[in-house]
């Protein structure tokens, strides 16, 4: 199982290339359009990676204008991040991108019934890891 995550892995990665994004970038811009905005804590705490991580990553998608920092109103010392239009048609390419590779792969298996259930399969992994989140939340 783990070698086929990390093939599914790749092949992830190959589908991003068609957007021109890394697999760290697409999670940034992903988690944006999830929770709206976050400061670089937040998403280095989301990412499990250290925040001069996350400034490099923001610092390139802020350069592309895909993501826009702003000051927070309550601590004018924090910095939010949010998608910009661009950024938003740039993460729904991506999208489409992966999601087309991973139907092109699923469409070699024997039926359309077996590829629904390799897809539908990739939706009960998101769950696991949001409700996987919320677990590790509520046990801080």
């Amino acid at each position: 199982m783990a070698r086929t995550a990390a093939w599914l892995a790749k092949q992830v990665e190959i589908g991003l290339a068609t957007a021109d994004l890394s697999p760290s970038q697409y999670r940034v811009l992903g988690l944006l359009d999830e929770h709206s905005s976050a400061v670089s804590s937040d998403l280095a705490e989301r990412l499990a990676v250290r925040p001069p991580s996350v400034t490099a990553i923001i610092d390139g998608l802020v350069g592309r204008g895909l993501v826009e920092r702003r000051n927070v109103a309550a601590d004018r010392r924090q910095v939010d991040h949010v998608l910009t239009p661009a950024g938003r048609r740039t993460l729904d390419t991506a999208d489409r991108a992966v999601s087309a590779r991973l139907c092109e792969i699923a469409a070699c298996l024997d039926d359309d019934a077996e590829a629904a259930r390799a897809c539908n399969g990739l939706l009960v992994w998101k769950k696991a890891f949001s409700n996987y989140r919320l677990a590790r939340s509520a046990a801080r």
